[in-house]
């Protein structure tokens, strides 16, 4: 379902960016602790039409991973979305400021994990992410350490919201952020393409 298809004055949404090649148990077991430690009303999936860091190279077209993602939701408070496409932005801060002018009304927060608040300040313009939008950064094995001394991490420590206070994210003014310790769910798309799990086909 498109993102643009509900109602959203006043609704909680989380948004999770990604490639989805493939999408997986962990993106729905992510979406899930989101949607009852955030108390979110849903979650969008925002399958890129192509990650700026990652190669083109044995990524999946659009079409296929869209599909991977519907199979996967299993729920109806998640929403697959192509909005990146329809919007015409590449850069997450780019997409997060077009879908808040969009939806005025609603309440959103990027989810991620600690790999990626490791990686974050490879992206381009993002300290304008965590002034567009409050995050939530889900504990990932092997990465939390890194995460929380990283250069994301220090350069918004004022910013940082208590754990037990992660509920009150979505009516947050950015800059805030929280860390939520998790149970490691152990599924990743690298793996599943290692495996022979997730076949390629171009000319899907």
């Amino acid at each position: 379902m498109r993102a643009g298809s509900v109602h959203h004055d006043g609704r909680r949404i989380g948004l999770l960016g990604g490639s989805f090649n493939p999408a997986h148990d962990g993106h729905h077991y992510i979406s899930a602790m989101a949607l009852a430690r955030l108390r979110l009303d849903e979650v969008w999936w925002l399958v890129s039409p192509q990650n700026p860091l990652k190669p083109e190279t044995g990524m999946a077209p659009l079409k296929s991973r869209l599909a991977s993602a519907a199979s996967v939701a299993r729920d109806r408070r998640i929403r697959v979305s192509d909005i990146e496409t329809e919007l015409g932005t590449r850069y997450t801060a780019d997409s997060l400021k077009a879908i808040k002018t969009r939806y005025p009304a609603a309440r959103f927060v990027w989810l991620m994990g600690a790999d990626n608040l490791v990686q974050i300040p490879r992206w381009r313009a993002w300290t304008q992410i965590f002034n567009t939008i409050p995050i939530a950064v889900f504990a990932r094995d092997s990465y939390d350490s890194r995460a929380l001394s990283g250069l994301a991490a220090v350069r918004f420590n004022r910013a940082r919201v208590p754990e037990r206070a992660a509920r009150l994210l979505p009516n947050s003014v950015s800059p805030a952020w929280a860390f939520l310790r998790i149970k490691p769910h152990p599924a990743t798309a690298t793996e599943l393409r290692r495996n022979g799990r997730w076949s390629v086909d171009r000319n899907d």
